[in-house]
């Protein structure tokens, strides 16, 4: 059966792991090399013509069943989470429920930098559902070290997200070299350049990675949080779960870094950070606006 561009394929010799969306078929040494981006997760791969096949309907549908499973659950757990948050900064702001204080909060502003506009369109989709204010931007990764510095002007957030599709390759390189990575060096580099803008881990909070990406550089960069510390593949939406926990925790309180990881769908294998502040503010009083009836 013919394989072309944007089917979805499993490699044989993986014996079908996981699911990939094929992205580019290339001629390289007479022969057919393809490039495939994950469905579910952050990883780019190439693989030859002859060891993919077609995903079964069926086999595709189980998949995705068992992943929107694990979603649904991390979703579960992250809003009670939210809701934690909101019951203890309503006691704090209300002196323990003793003032009848009518307040607002202001949750920090996310820019979302993806690679990929499929991925990029299903986080812009969970924002929204947890109600963290986003723009999002897709951008081939190798021109976001160009265009990071911009968009921060523009846009003005308090949380950048910088990410797409990465992968370590043992054929290029120790794991500890960089140049043995797909997309680290760039996703490095946006971080370098965004901390020229806002030097302050606390000012502008960044998460930076992908699958397998090179978790040390992306630290020492300037992120606050990154992948992929074990070089394993991080889920498409993990970086929302982090960065909606960041949006939704005040500014006076730092944030643990592993109840930050603990709801994510990935876990420490995949991502890791340093203690950083939340970046919600409370303000009051809550004004509105109301007009006598006729």
């Amino acid at each position: 059966m013919e394989i072309k561009i944007r089917d979805i394929v499993g490699r044989v010799s993986y014996r079908c792991d996981i699911l990939f969306r094929v992205i580019d078929i290339r001629y390289e040494d007479g022969r057919k090399n393809v490039i495939l981006y994950g469905e579910d997760f952050r990883l780019i791969a190439d693989a030859p013509y002859e060891d993919l096949i077609k995903v079964d309907p069926s086999k595709r549908m189980k998949l995705s069943r068992e992943f929107q499973s694990l979603e649904e659950q991390s979703f579960r757990l992250f809003r009670q989470d939210v809701d934690l948050l909101k019951e203890k900064q309503e006691y704090d702001v209300t002196g323990g429920y003793t003032k009848p204080v009518k307040y607002f909060q202001i949750p920090g502003k996310v820019l979302h930098v993806d690679g990929d506009p499929s991925y990029l369109k299903k986080c812009l989709m969970l924002y929204e559902k947890v109600g963290v204010p986003v723009f999002g931007v897709h951008c081939n990764e190798k021109e976001m070290p160009n265009k990071v510095g911009h968009l921060i002007d523009y846009y003005r957030p308090d949380i950048l997200v910088i990410t797409g599709h990465d992968a370590y390759s043992k054929s290029k390189g120790k794991i500890t070299d960089l140049n043995a990575y797909r997309h680290s060096k760039d996703f490095a580099l946006t971080v370098r350049e965004a901390r020229k803008k806002v030097p302050h881990l606390d000012q502008l909070v960044i998460f930076a990675g992908a699958c397998q990406s090179h978790f040390e550089s992306l630290i020492q960069a300037g992120a606050n949080f990154a992948s992929s510390p074990s070089r394993v593949n991080i889920h498409a939406l993990d970086p929302v779960y982090i960065v909606a926990k960041i949006s939704f925790t005040p500014f006076m309180e730092r944030i643990n870094v592993w109840d930050v990881l603990k709801n994510t769908l990935t876990g420490e294998k995949g991502l890791g950070g340093i203690e950083t502040r939340g970046v919600l503010r409370t303000g009051m009083p809550f004004h509105i606006e109301y007009h006598d009836q006729e």
